[in-house]
C-alpha cells in the first residue's frame, strides 16, 4: 500500500464539470442555478434557493421579510444565504434576481410547472455526472484492489460513519458482514467512539473506512485522529479533495455527492462502497464463498426473506 502522503496524492477527486447549458443557462431558471452553482448550501439555505427558483417572478421583489416568512426561515438565514453566494447581502442578491424574473415574466409566463419537473430532472443529471466521473476513475481499480485486501485482512475491520453519513456506514458494514468475519460500526463521537477503537485494535484490528459526505461533522475529524492515536489505519470516503480529514487519512477516495435538492443524495459514494466491497470478496474468495454459503442457508432455514 502507498504511504499516507502518496494515497492522498493519487486520490481520485471526483469533481463533475458543469454542463453546457449551465454555462449559459437557456432559461431563467437556469440562470437562477447558475448563481447557485459551485456553492455548498445547507438544508435551509437549499430550501430558500428552491423557493426562489419556483416562484422566482415574485420572490425577486419580495423584501428579507418577506422572503423569511415565505419560506419559513429566520431573516438572519435569508441575510447568510446571499453571503454564502458571494453577495453583500439580500438587497445584493435581490438585485441580482430581478432582471431575471421580469425577463421570465417576458418570454415564459406558464413555465412554473416545467421548470419544477426540469429541478428534478437535473438532480438525476447531476447524479448521472458523478457515476460517469466514477466510472471514469475505476478504469483504473488498482487503488480499490489494494484497500480491498487491506480491510479483509483487517479483523476487526472498523466502519466509521457519524450523523448524515451513518446510512452510508451502516449499508457498508451490513454487506461487510456476509463476508468478514468481524465488521464493527462506530456511529457515536467522543469516548464511545474512542473505546470502541482501542478494543478493535487491541483485537487485532489494522483498518478503519470512514465515511465523511457533507456537512462534514467535527466528530468524524476526532474520530480519524482517534483512530490513527490507536495505531489504525484509515481510508476515507469523502466529496472532499483537500482539508484536515483527507490530511489525518492514509487513503482517500473521493465521490462526488449530489447536492440539486434540499438533501444530498449519494449514488456515487454508494457504488464506490459497493466496489470496495466487491474487492474485499475476490480478495479471499474462498473465506467469501465460505460466508456466503452460510448465509443462505441460515437465510432459507429461518426464512429471512419473502422470496424465500
Amino acid at each position: 500500500m502507498p504511504s499516507g502522503q502518496q494515497a492522498r496524492a493519487q486520490a481520485a477527486a471526483i469533481t463533475p464539470g458543469r454542463r453546457s447549458s449551465e454555462a449559459e443557462p437557456a432559461s431563467p431558471a437556469e440562470r437562477v442555478r447558475a448563481l447557485f452553482g459551485g456553492h455548498r448550501l445547507s438544508p435551509a439555505q437549499r430550501r430558500i434557493a428552491q423557493f426562489l427558483i419556483d416562484h422566482l417572478t415574485e420572490a425577486a421583489f419580495l423584501s428579507i421579510t418577506e422572503l423569511a416568512e415565505r419560506v419559513g426561515v429566520s431573516q438572519p438565514s435569508v441575510t447568510r444565504f446571499a453571503s454564502s453566494l458571494g453577495f453583500s447581502g439580500y438587497p445584493a442578491l435581490r438585485e441580482a434576481l430581478q432582471p431575471i424574473a421580469l425577463s421570465a415574466v417576458a418570454g415564459a409566463p406558464d413555465e412554473g410547472e416545467e421548470r419544477l419537473g426540469n429541478e428534478l430532472q437535473s438532480a438525476v443529471d447531476a447524479e448521472i455526472e458523478n457515476l460517469t466521473a466514477l466510472r471514469r476513475v475505476l478504469a483504473d481499480p488498482d487503488q480499490i484492489l489494494d484497500i480491498g485486501r487491506e480491510l479483509a485482512r483487517s479483523v476487526p475491520l472498523t466502519v466509521v460513519g457519524v450523523r448524515i453519513s451513518v446510512s452510508l456506514a451502516e449499508y457498508f458494514a451490513y454487506a461487510a458482514r456476509r463476508i468478514h468475519p468481524d465488521v464493527r460500526v462506530v456511529t457515536r463521537g467522543g469516548s464511545v467512539a474512542y473505546d470502541g477503537l482501542l478494543q478493535a485494535r487491541e483485537a487485532g484490528g489494522t483498518w478503519v473506512l470512514a465515511f465523511a459526505m457533507p456537512r462534514h461533522a467535527n466528530e468524524t475529524l476526532a474520530v480519524v485522529r482517534a483512530a490513527r492515536r490507536t495505531g489504525l489505519r484509515v481510508a476515507l470516503i469523502t466529496d472532499l479533495a483537500l482539508g484536515p480529514l483527507v490530511e489525518e487519512a492514509d487513503v482517500v477516495f473521493t465521490a462526488g455527492t449530489g447536492s440539486r435538492l434540499v438533501f444530498d443524495s449519494y449514488a456515487a459514494p454508494g457504488v464506490l462502497s459497493a466496489a470496495i466491497l466487491q474487492a474485499m470478496a475476490d480478495a479471499d474468495p474462498e473465506r467469501t464463498q465460505l460466508r456466503l454459503e452460510k448465509y443462505e442457508q441460515a437465510a432459507e432455514q429461518h426464512a429471512f426473506f419473502l422470496d424465500d
